[in-house]
């Protein structure tokens, strides 16, 4: 039976473990001592789950991803919630997505919803993009764009989103043509992407599947990768683990300086990718039906906030706002105090990577470092495996996609 390493027990790394453990001899390496990478969970006050970095919950496009999941964690263990999300421009609210709000923002200001709908309908798209910001203006005209998207997008990147690639936006926003836009003229137009309704475990707690996908698993956490060594036909790890598959999980940026013998343009281009980290607070909250809250606005310094008691049945009042970058519990808390609707902070956290940063740099430097690992024979797959901004159920397609990729040859 052949011996398999994974670097990493998040989504990806736990999802391709199960696949593999009934056909190899599987170990995950987790540097962290808990589960769930990007998405675990931590309780606090007493039973509330506290998202480390973002609000993740549970949807699909793909029927494979529905059932793989569904067997680790059977659907009678979960709940489903109707995403309502909403966007604020401070004196008033509009249902997300914007695009098929124009009857709300024409009853706060008409020359806007004017301007917005002669633009989008307006808009010539021609499919050729040279960066994020033009992506947006083809596809929602220059209103649209000037008033929601363009700062938006600058204030969640970090970046103007003329620094920016277009290449992340696929099945992350519902795009409308100009026949769906027109119709929510007319009517009632709402978000049809696989997340506008999710899933949550009924436990409350994300963490619950996760534990589902780990039952049986060999996983070995505090355990850092530090050292990568070719030795013939196999695989050593820090001197101690051996192995005849790699699979890798953890950044790509990071991946080739803990292989020996990386060459030095290599770790060049590693040097290239760049990240966001980000910073939340969870505050006891007003309860409020809302899943999502959408802060366009620049004197906002919040860019969302995630109302992760709303995931929970029945519904509780906790709310996770989010700045992108380090920022310290007292410049978060000073700041949200402000907001009558925040009512106690109960924790804080800043990630080391939450987001890929798509500038020009991304995707050449993606490309070198994914052939060298491929010449390697190493597999490197996941969010930042891929360098690429997967949605949790994204992460355990990827999976699937590799343990069919494997399948034969074990």
């Amino acid at each position: 039976m052949k011996r398999v390493l994974i670097f990493g027990a998040g989504v990806t790394g736990l999802s391709i473990a199960k696949l593999l453990h009934p056909h190899a001899q599987v170990t995950i390496l987790e540097q962290e001592d808990q589960i769930g990478g990007l998405a675990r969970t931590k309780i606090i006050d007493g039973d509330v789950a506290y998202h480390l970095v973002g609000g993740h919950c549970f949807n699909s496009k793909y029927p494979e991803v529905m059932d793989f999941v569904f067997q680790q964690l059977p659907q009678d263990n979960w709940h489903k919630i109707q995403r309502i999300s909403r966007i604020n421009f401070g004196d008033y609210e509009v249902n997300y997505p914007i695009e098929f709000s124009m009857k709300e923002i024409f009853a706060h200001n008409p020359q806007l919803a004017m301007d917005m709908t002669r633009d989008f309908l307006s808009a010539n798209d021609d499919g050729e993009y040279r960066n994020l910001e033009e992506w947006f203006r083809k596809k929602f005209g220059d209103t649209l764009c000037n008033h929601y998207f363009l700062p938006y997008n600058t204030k969640i990147w970090g970046k103007a989103p003329h620094e920016m690639s277009h290449t992340w936006v696929e099945d992350k926003l519902p795009i409308p043509d100009k026949t769906s836009f027109f119709a929510s003229l007319l009517s009632t137009q709402k978000d049809t992407m696989a997340h506008s309704s999710f899933y949550y475990p009924n436990s409350n707690n994300q963490q619950t599947l996760f534990e589902a996908l780990a039952k049986g698993l060999d996983i070995r956490l505090n355990t850092k990768v530090d050292k990568v060594e070719r030795k013939g036909e196999v695989w050593r790890v820090n001197d101690i683990y051996e192995a005849d598959i790699l699979i890798s999980t953890i950044p790509i940026k990071t991946l080739p300086s803990l292989i020996a013998g990386t060459p030095v343009e290599v770790l060049d281009h590693a040097r290239q990718l760049k990240y966001n980290k980000i910073s939340n607070v969870i505050w006891r909250s007003r309860a409020t039906e809302k899943t999502w809250t959408y802060q366009p606005l620049a004197n906002c310094k919040f860019h969302r906030y995630i109302h992760i008691g709303s995931f929970h049945s029945p519904a509780r009042g906790y709310t996770i706002t989010e700045m992108m970058g380090e920022h310290s519990l007292d410049e978060m808390v000073s700041y949200g105090q402000q907001d009558p609707f925040l009512i106690e902070p109960l924790a804080h956290n800043t990630s080391e990577h939450a987001y890929v940063v798509y500038d020009d740099q991304r995707s050449a430097a993606l490309s070198t470092l994914q052939s060298y690992l491929k010449s390697l024979g190493v597999h490197s797959i996941g969010r930042f495996g891929q360098w690429d901004y997967f949605n949790m159920d994204v992460c355990i397609k990827q999976s699937l996609n590799l343990f069919t990729h494997l399948r034969p040859t074990l």
